[in-house]
């Protein structure tokens, strides 16, 4: 286990992607895919990676592949950003500690908690605090993060309960899905002084989330859109260019319906039409990619073109595909 303690440790500002995971027309993991969307979106300019997430299909992962995938992403990356990944997929804390414990062995720099995984949906705020404060008794020193993940339901984390846990100085990560940017600012604000960094996944508060104080963002926008991601994240507050963060902040807006369509199958599809080899093979029943799906998805990447034109926002793809295997 790593000697690095959980009070030196921080997350960096920006994009943090919630990494999607390729799969062969087999069903196999394709972890030569793995290691070349590892590299696209380092190209693209993200300041982390989240892997064996729900993007990643992390529920229909066997145990061997969550940690297989996660230590892939970690040996790949080698140390150019810091990666983090889940580790809790319920059973008793003591259960859940251990497999913290063999995710955070893979070299991660943080290990992920899903919320709804701690406490099921009727039990109370207190008992989901008991039952973190037992994970972080049991897992050493190792830094933690929360994601608010819709399966198996969403357990959101107010921030008064926020406020109960930070003290550890364990919580370095929180992927934000309140969808309230009044809430947002409230686990902002209590976070101050703290090593922890909120990365907010909704995109309609994207430039609202970051003037407020937002580490970053981990949104699946990302997976289809990685250059726009970043561009935000790193022009948010450029006084120069306020009208464009405009533009780009109704996109969107505007793109909210499209993407989540048959998630993750949409965003392979795109990475495919942009020039990626991957299958759109998904082991997660998401829906049909319909005919009427693609081609919204195809206007979808028309109107991206479009803005990166309009904006000056350079392309990643084809310099990504050209580049050997980091």
């Amino acid at each position: 286990m790593s000697s690095v303690t959980s009070s030196s440790v921080s997350l960096p500002q920006g994009y943090i992607p919630v990494m999607l995971t390729p799969f062969l027309e087999s069903g196999e993991v394709d972890y030569d895919g793995l290691k070349a969307l590892t590299d696209l979106y380092l190209e693209a300019g993200a300041a982390g990676l989240f892997a064996n997430c729900l993007s990643s299909e992390m529920y229909e992962l066997s145990v061997e592949e969550r940690l297989d995938v996660t230590r892939t992403v970690v040996e790949h990356t080698a140390g150019r950003v810091p990666v983090v990944a889940t580790g809790t997929f319920g059973g008793p804390i003591p259960e859940q500690a251990q497999f913290v414990k063999r995710i955070y062995d893979t070299g991660v720099q943080a290990v992920i908690v899903i919320t709804g995984l701690l406490a099921n949906e009727d039990e109370s705020d207190e008992v989901f605090i008991q039952r973190t404060k037992e994970l972080i008794s049991l897992t050493g020193d190792i830094p933690l993060g929360f994601y608010e993940c819709p399966v198996p339901y969403k357990r959101l984390i107010s921030s008064e309960v926020l406020a109960e846990l930070l003290p550890s100085n364990r919580v370095i990560y929180h992927k934000d899905t309140s969808l309230d940017i009044e809430e947002v600012v409230r686990r902002i604000k209590v976070a101050e002084g703290y090593r922890f960094g909120l990365y907010d996944a909704y995109m309609v508060n994207a430039t609202a989330s970051l003037n407020a104080g937002a580490a970053g963002l981990s949104c699946i926008q990302g997976n289809i859109y990685p250059e726009l991601i970043v561009w935000i994240c790193e022009n948010y507050n450029n006084a120069e260019r306020q009208e464009d963060v405009k533009v780009l902040q109704q996109f969107f807006v505007d793109s909210m319906d499209i993407v989540h369509s048959a998630y993750p199958t949409i965003a392979k599809y795109c990475l495919q039409k942009r020039g990626f080899p991957i299958s759109t093979y998904t082991r997660r029943d998401v829906g049909e990619l319909t005919d009427d799906l693609k081609e919204r998805a195809d206007q979808l990447l028309d109107e991206v073109d479009r803005i990166q034109a309009e904006l000056g926002i350079p392309g990643v793809f084809k310099k990504a595909l050209e580049a050997p295997l980091k």
